[in-house]
């Protein structure tokens, strides 16, 4: 049997950093980069004495998170102390919340698919270990200590490697476009566990999960999915058996390792924290956030094709950026052909912002120059090639198309008659390509449209050359 006679079952836990600027129970910073222990005080030090009040901010993110996951917020959670022991989560105990969460039962939509969403409930991070700045003994920065964090549990529906990132990605867009998360993977705003499993396929039990912790890229989550599924699939076919454990990914090596064996529920003694009570929502505050929600990716996209009838592709492609969706939608209320808007959008704008940092806030782009740019291509003041190369002097510069135009002498020539005597200078110094083209070789017209907009210094209204060119070539 081969790996293709097994199925892969897989889970996430994504851990998400809320858009706060302080902690989830002290007042200090979560801003990334200061100097280690920088933003450190007694309550996220886990000093005796020292208690935890909660940001109420974080409340508001989860809610609003819940709410665009669809999922049932609930109007009492608790607080639940989670007892292990690392040495960079220094009270001995993580406060997260366990029996009742603040949501549950949601769900996500990948290219038709629904992934259910299990549970959403807030938790702080833990410190970091630091094993390589000291030869003599490992260090522990307690900056990201009591960061706020959201761990959004999937249902295991996915079904490979593939999915499992495509998963990930939507969740990091949809974060960050109803603006709970900054979707920095490398600074460890967003990471995830995976939980992998295979089974024969056909069998309806499932197999052993092992856990592979703090995945923090799409091509790692991908690459360590893909290993740890052939590893099980190899064991299996050996005659061994899958253990219930915890195993980290080696992206050096590609390859998973086992770090422990899989501790249950139990194992971490939950109980409720003592220092913290029940969490009861006013409804005002879940009304509040309902009604921050922006229209929703999906939504939008939705939009896009059954009113302004945008072929599937450009809707989805518009909407992969809140901050481009809506110039696009600024853009579409002035402008009447969508499709023209959006090869615009898909082809100019985004060619500039692929490897531009700052995004779309580091150009100086405004929807009336968006039209004003467009509608001199339609007039036919300037041809397309010249509305590329106007946009990107605009969107450098903030100057308005029009002045570009004017100032660089960009305009086209459209008047006949000085078309006409460009052409009629063309014709009669090519006397040879004249005849070879009366002779049938059709493929000339291209040589003297193109020698007749040399002379026109560029600027020459190709179409009107082109029917120039053909008149007179009879």
């Amino acid at each position: 049997m081969s790996i293709r006679d097994f199925q892969p079952v897989i889970g996430l836990e994504v851990h998400a950093q809320l858009t706060t600027r302080s902690k989830i129970f002290c007042g200090c910073s979560t801003a990334f980069g200061a100097e280690p222990n920088a933003h450190t005080c007694p309550v996220c030090m886990g000093l005796p004495g020292a208690l935890p009040v909660l940001n109420r901010q974080v409340v508001e993110l989860t809610v609003r998170t819940g709410l665009a996951l669809g999922c049932d917020v609930k109007q009492t959670s608790i607080w639940a102390r989670k007892n292990y022991f690392y040495p960079d989560l220094p009270k001995g105990y993580q406060i997260s919340q366990y029996e009742q969460p603040i949501c549950e039962h949601g769900k996500l939509e990948i290219e038709g698919k629904t992934i259910r969403i299990l549970r959403i409930h807030m938790e702080e991070d833990a410190g970091k270990s630091v094993h390589d700045a000291d030869a003599r003994a490992s260090l522990v920065d307690f900056n990201r200590a009591c960061t706020p964090l959201m761990e959004i549990v999937s249902e295991p529906d996915l079904r490979s490697s593939e999915e499992a990132a495509h998963y990930l990605k939507t969740l990091r867009d949809l974060l960050v476009w109803i603006g709970v998360n900054d979707g920095n993977l490398e600074e460890g705003s967003l990471r995830c566990d995976a939980n992998v499993s295979v089974m024969r396929r056909g069998a309806e039990k499932y197999g052993t999960r092992c856990e592979i912790k703090n995945l923090n890229s799409f091509r790692f989550l991908q690459k360590a999915i893909d290993y740890e599924i052939a590893r099980q699939v190899e064991l299996i076919e050996g005659g061994g058996q899958v253990s219930q454990e915890t195993r980290l990914y080696d992206p050096d090596l590609n390859e998973t390792r086992s770090l422990r064996s899989k501790e249950e529920a139990h194992d971490y003694r939950y109980f409720p924290e003592p220092d913290l009570l029940p969490l009861t929502l006013e409804p005002a505050l879940i009304d509040r956030e309902r009604a921050r929600l922006p229209e929703l990716p999906a939504a939008k996209a939705t939009r896009y094709i059954d009113e302004l009838g945008l072929p599937a592709y450009d809707a989805h492609v518009l909407v992969a950026d809140r901050a481009v969706a809506e110039l696009f939608d600024a853009c579409a209320a002035r402008y009447p052909d969508a499709k023209k808007l959006a090869n615009w959008f898909m082809g100019e704008l985004l060619r500039v912002l692929k490897d531009r940092a700052g995004g779309l806030s580091s150009l100086k782009v405004t929807p009336e120059g968006f039209v004003e740019l467009l509608g001199l291509v339609d007039a036919g003041t300037i041809s397309g090639g010249t509305g590329k190369q106007v946009f990107a002097e605009w969107v450098e510069s903030g100057e308005s198309p029009k002045e570009i135009v004017a100032r660089k002498g960009l305009a086209q020539v459209s008047d006949t008659g000085a078309i006409e005597k460009a052409v009629d200078a063309v014709i009669a110094a090519n006397a040879e390509n004249v005849a070879k083209y009366k002779a049938g070789n059709a493929k000339l017209l291209g040589f003297f449209v193109g020698q007749a907009m040399k002379a026109l210094g560029g600027k020459g209204n190709p179409q009107l050359i082109n029917e120039i060119v053909k008149k007179k070539l009879g």
